[in-house]
């Protein structure tokens, strides 16, 4: 089924849309830690280890985390899937269509040792620039539905290997969020997490939008098309990380997921601790968001409850700090 033309060509064209931020404040939040609002805080907390798992579907070594965290297990396909995958390997492989499944289990306490994990997450990846990949998911994921279909396969499939009631999450990065968005929207019991996502989906924006939820960058590129496309309802939040870079660059998963552990290790002491393992690792240190106030000591200082002098907002970074960046 053909989507819409005129909407696809726009993903080729430099997107330079601004928009109004409605996740952080210069003024009321100045004394609050880092500067984010509390609210922006709590939702990094609840978003950032989706925001992993998102990112570890890209399969780019320089890209992903060295040491994600070990309360998220990822998950191998059953061996009978080898002579018999619930997804034709061929469609796959011409469409460009990949998830991974992931467990995620309580922090502090070894993985053995629980008798459950808290949720399954079923992860699909956004468009994967190698080779022809680019062409491949507009023309499968975006101009047709496709990858769509494919995803709620994986789905059904990933849903029918395991015989309790443990919850699921679907999420993703750019295709990969409209392809959660198309899961999310036909199944009610499933949770929804997003980020940057293309607008390229189908079903009713409005359904089962309480549980969803959008993390986008201010002014990345899929923010324009998605303008003449309903995004689907659900709790967003539109951050600034990166001011003064290109849409293109707004729009990498690693740089938004970096902000969000960072955010979320104001509240969170896991989130720290990602941090911590990565700090002298290039290229896989999670740097601190352009836009955040500049302390004395670059590191991050751990989990807080307020500031002691304003922490204010930068609208645009130094030229020498975009390149550092």
């Amino acid at each position: 089924m053909i989507r819409g033309l005129s909407l696809a060509l726009l993903l080729t064209l430099s997107a330079c849309a601004s928009y109004p931020d409605i996740s952080q404040s210069r003024s009321p939040c100045r004394m609050e830690p880092g500067g984010w609002c509390e609210f922006v805080r709590e939702g990094a907390v609840r978003a950032y280890p989706y925001a992993i798992t998102s990112l570890q579907t890209y399969e780019a070594d320089e890209d992903i985390y060295a040491f994600p965290p070990e309360w998220l297990v990822k998950l191998d396909p059953p061996e009978e899937w080898e002579t018999n995958p619930p997804i034709d390997a061929e469609e796959r492989e011409k469409t460009g269509f990949h998830y991974t499944v992931w467990e995620r289990y309580r922090p502090g306490v070894p993985v053995a040792q629980q008798a459950r994990p808290l949720e399954r997450i079923l992860s699909f990846r956004g468009t994967d620039s190698a080779g022809n990949g680019i062409v491949r998911d507009i023309f499968y994921g975006s101009l047709s539905d496709d990858q769509a279909k494919l995803a709620m396969q994986a789905f059904d499939a990933e849903a029918a290997r395991f015989s309790d009631d443990v919850p699921w999450v679907v999420t993703g990065h750019s295709l990969g969020g409209a392809l959660a968005t198309e899961v999310s929207v036909k199944s009610s019991d499933v949770t929804a997490f997003m980020f940057n996502s293309s607008p390229f989906y189908s079903g009713e924006a409005d359904e089962n939008a309480d549980k969803r939820t959008v993390f986008n960058e201010r002014g990345e590129g899929l923010r324009y098309p998605a303008r003449y496309k309903p995004e689907p309802a659900g709790e967003v939040f539109t951050l600034n990380c990166s001011p003064g870079v290109n849409a293109a660059t707004k729009h990498k998963m690693r740089r938004l997921a970096d902000c969000l552990i960072w955010i979320a290790a104001y509240a969170d002491r896991e989130a720290g601790r990602l941090i911590e393992a990565h700090k002298d690792e290039d290229p896989y240190a999670i740097k601190r968001p352009i836009v955040e106030c500049r302390r004395e000591n670059d590191e991050h200082p751990g989990v807080m409850t307020r500031e002691d002098f304003p922490c204010e907002h930068i609208a645009r970074p130094s030229d020498e700090e975009d390149d550092n960046n």
